[in-house]
């Protein structure tokens, strides 16, 4: 497995869709950073989140997800308590290909201040917005930048094209538009 490096993101972007929008080089004009990297894409954030409260005391379950458990913002500065954490999605959309693994690293900027960004690899053959997990481990209020970097993508390249993909499993995540929810 190898690093796939900015010339194959860009070709794999522009040719096959893999990346949309698709900015082909980083931008940081007064924001964090976002676009193509050497060796990966740093992805924005969009304006939805899903704030996680506990105002109504509900469990976090992931087999019996309660929706009084966050609320729903759409905003360009997201707010996330202390000790808490928000969902979001990235603004682009990604078409994985066959023989390609992508993982996903939080940026620094945001891991200085104790934000740190979760994302599950990308299968190959997924495709879809992918949704971000932020969890701000301060004692302190943290604000999310959104239409900024809030993710690196690293796409490693297998040696061959995998027996079965994501979307012949017919993966229940795929295709998702927008935050997504845990589903069973």
């Amino acid at each position: 497995m190898s690093v796939m490096a900015d010339r194959w993101i860009r070709e794999q972007a522009l040719a096959h869709r893999m990346i949309e929008p698709f900015v082909e080089a980083q931008r940081a004009d007064g924001c964090i950073s976002y676009g193509l990297s050497s060796y990966g894409y740093d992805a924005r954030v969009a304006d939805e989140f899903k704030i996680f409260t506990n105002v109504d005391s509900a469990i976090v379950d992931p087999k019996d997800f309660a929706a009084n458990s966050f609320v729903d913002r759409r905003t360009d500065v997201c707010v996330i308590p202390p000790n808490s954490f928000a969902l979001a999605r990235t603004v682009e959309y990604f078409r994985v290909p066959r023989d390609v693994l992508v993982i996903c690293l939080g940026k620094s900027t945001y891991a200085r201040c104790g934000i740190i960004v979760n994302v599950t690899p990308l299968e190959p053959g997924w495709e879809g917005h992918v949704t971000l997990e932020f969890s701000n481990t301060t004692p302190l209020p943290a604000r999310i930048y959104a239409n900024e970097g809030a993710c690196q993508f690293l796409f490693l390249a297998g040696s061959e094209p995998c027996e079965t993909s994501y979307a012949d499993r017919a993966g229940k995540y795929m295709r998702q538009q927008g935050v997504t929810l845990p589903k069973l």
